[in-house]
């Protein structure tokens, strides 16, 4: 085939016994009875072939050589799935193939082939897709045996000829979507360092995390013994069906308290348990509070999700968060797991693993709280390895100082890091030694509510309130934030007003190391306010437009998916929101900057979460080395004051 690049588009559809969903792709394709389908393709954007494996078609010698081809790029809609099946039986380098799903997250669109199709505006059959949704499960999943199916527990070609000629149809339908996908969005490139990090991803994820099934077991089978006690008392207590329902139980509270219930959210509930004597109903709510600790749906997924060699892998999604480009979590949601507070997490897992409910009662009292805190425990280092956890300091802090040039936070961050001190001592005029704790709490809430433009409410979210202060003083906080961190309210507003500049004039705005352009593509119909960022990676905003927003002002709107319902909707954005995105990209790709060196210098990641890695090792003196990567310079981002932390340990925990 010489030198010449050629490409090739692929979809498969594939046989498992194990739910894909559920389990995830590596313990879907490595069931002994997994098997290809069919096999789909477009060579060099010709019309699609599809071999029917599954009636005796065989791979032809020529593709099985393109597939090993470093001159022949394969092309695939979440590629992960194709690459990682085919080579089960077909030798495939990851570095060879590329994914339409990726490169259309990159350009700021929805995830799922349909989604991103009806987004760009290809014509779709929305029966066609009900249709593939159909004959995948009839074809791809076993079947329930029954009278009417003759008790076969799987449907084969032979048994339904009609559709398994229309299932070979939808599988060369995706690969001619695919290609028109690909097609559109090739005017607007995914950077080559992405592409290399992209397949970094798909081998951490395929490596995996070692997962300790015993407490994972034993986790559940407490769970199922404490739940049916809880509510059992609950029943015993109330003469309720289901104590667990909000409409019934409000009304038995109603009745046996006297006090209005408008609801029983967590808050209400802690209310209501402050102002109630000892009783029926108090320890109702402190049931229903025990029940509402903890979900046992982690230690299920992991259940589920669980490899033959003990290690759950797909993990994380690479470009999850569509705009900012920061991973996303998927099957067990690594990125929003319980913290952990116990003291004595050694003896919890004991007790957990060997099944001694009653002493758990007795040792921790809230066995549902006990769970969920034990929960990021059940991700081990196995046969005697070691995971070093390592986490960068106050990442996104750091960068949104660096953005705007706040040069007195840059030399706290280069200095003692003390943030929420020192940002307290800037804001009362007090020097840093003379912080108490009053002042810090301030200090701290301020920081985690205002660098991005928010105010009152954004204090009140961040738990202002709870921390001891009065609704009254807040408005004062916001200011006093603002007057010390001038740099930063500048750079909110020069960020809007440069985005409106670029939207009004069409012409690229450079600021702050950021170039804001408006990038369009005729053919193709893609419009996009761009934010090339100083690793070279741009944020891409769809179909930009200028309009009024609520409050009356001109503001930049673009296309994406809503956050509460998902649909793909217009919304429009502000300085403080253009700030948060671009520092969060930034602190991702600082983020990604390690995971390359750490892969570089030979370290086996198994997690990252955020801001924190996780590497699985054999060497203590490992850790003082992670670190160091960490807070190496990065090229790119001169003056940038990076700083990580760490801890070694036998299972993964917050330190």
């Amino acid at each position: 085939m010489g030198d010449l690049i050629h490409h090739l588009s692929v979809d498969i559809e594939t046989f498992s016994s194990i739910n894909l969903k559920k389990a995830g792709l590596y313990r879907y394709v490595q069931s002994p009875d997994f098997d290809i389908l069919l096999f789909a393709y477009s060579w060099d954007g010709g019309p699609v072939q599809c071999l029917d494996f599954a009636r005796g078609d065989r791979m032809p010698d020529w593709l099985l050589q393109a597939l090993r081809d470093p001159n022949v790029i394969k092309h695939a809609y979440n590629a992960a799935f194709e690459w990682y099946s085919l080579n089960k039986f077909f030798p495939s380098p990851l570095e060879q193939w590329r994914c339409t799903q990726v490169h259309g997250l990159y350009c700021g669109y929805p995830a799922g082939l349909g989604s991103l199709g009806d987004a760009l505006g290809i014509p779709q059959d929305k029966r066609k897709m009900g249709v593939g949704t159909s004959l995948i499960k009839t074809f791809c999943i076993p079947s329930v045996p029954t009278k009417k199916n003759g008790f076969r527990s799987r449907t084969l070609p032979h048994h339904e000829p009609e559709r398994w000629e229309l299932f070979k149809s939808y599988c060369v339908g995706d690969v001619v979507a695919e290609m028109e996908i690909l097609r559109r969005l090739s005017a607007f490139p995914v950077l080559e360092s992405e592409w290399e990090l992209w397949q970094l991803d798909q081998r951490i994820n395929a490596r995996g995390l070692a997962c300790e099934p015993v407490l994972v077991d034993g986790a559940l089978a407490v769970s199922e013994q404490v739940t049916g006690e809880l509510m059992d008392e609950a029943m015993r207590l109330t003469g309720l069906d289901n104590p667990k329902s909000v409409q019934q139980l409000s009304k038995w509270l109603i009745e046996e308290t006297g006090e209005e219930v408008d609801n029983l959210r967590k808050d209400t509930v802690s209310g209501l348990l402050g102002k109630l004597d000892e009783g029926n109903a108090k320890r109702v709510l402190e049931i229903r509070q025990e029940l509402s600790k903890t979900s046992v749906k982690k230690y299920a997924a992991m259940q589920h999700a669980i490899c033959d060699d003990n290690r759950i892998r797909g993990l994380v999604q690479f470009y999850g968060a569509n705009r900012t480009g920061r991973w996303a979590g998927r099957l067990v949601q690594v990125h929003n797991l319980p913290r952990n507070y116990l003291t004595t997490l050694d003896y919890a897992r004991q007790l957990v693993m060997s099944g001694k409910t009653e002493l758990l009662k007795f040792v921790y009292g809230n066995v549902p709280d006990t769970l969920s805190q034990l929960i990021r425990t059940a991700f081990i280092a196995p046969n005697g390895r070691m995971l070093h956890i390592a986490d960068f300091s106050a990442i996104e802090a750091r960068v949104l100082a660096w953005l705007a040039g706040e040069q007195w936070r840059l030399e706290v961050f280069a200095g003692h890091g003390k943030i929420y001190e020192a940002s307290a001592s800037q804001m009362f005029g007090i020097p840093l030694e003379d912080i108490d704790k009053e002042l810090r709490q301030k200090g701290k809430v301020s920081e985690l509510a205002l660098g991005y433009q928010g105010g009152k409410g954004a204090l009140i979210t961040m738990g202002a309130l709870n921390m001891g202060l009065t609704e009254s003083e807040l408005p004062e906080i916001v200011t006093r934030w603002r007057n010390a961190n001038r740099r930063i309210v500048d750079l909110w507003f020069a960020l809007e007003a440069a985005a409106i500049e670029v939207m009004e004039t069409g012409q690229p705005v450079g600021i702050r190391g950021l170039i804001f352009a408006r990038e369009s593509h005729y053919a193709s119909g893609l419009d996009f306010f761009t934010v090339q960022l100083h690793s070279g990676r741009k944020l891409y905003y769809v179909q930009p437009s200028l309009a009024m927003n609520d409050f009356g002002k001109q503001a930049l709107h673009y296309k994406g998916p809503d956050q509460k319902t998902g649909k793909w909707s217009t919304i429009n954005t502000y300085g403080g929101k253009l700030v948060e995105n671009i520092v969060q990209a930034i602190s991702r790709d600082c983020l990604a900057v390690s995971l390359e060196r750490a892969d570089q210098a030979g370290f086996e990641t198994v997690l990252h979460v955020h801001d924190e890695i996780g590497i699985e090792s054999d060497r203590p003196q490992d850790l003082d080395r992670i670190l160091d990567l960490m807070a190496e310079p990065i090229p790119w981002a001169p003056g940038l004051p990076l700083k990580a932390a760490g801890f070694t340990t036998n299972y993964y925990m917050k330190d």
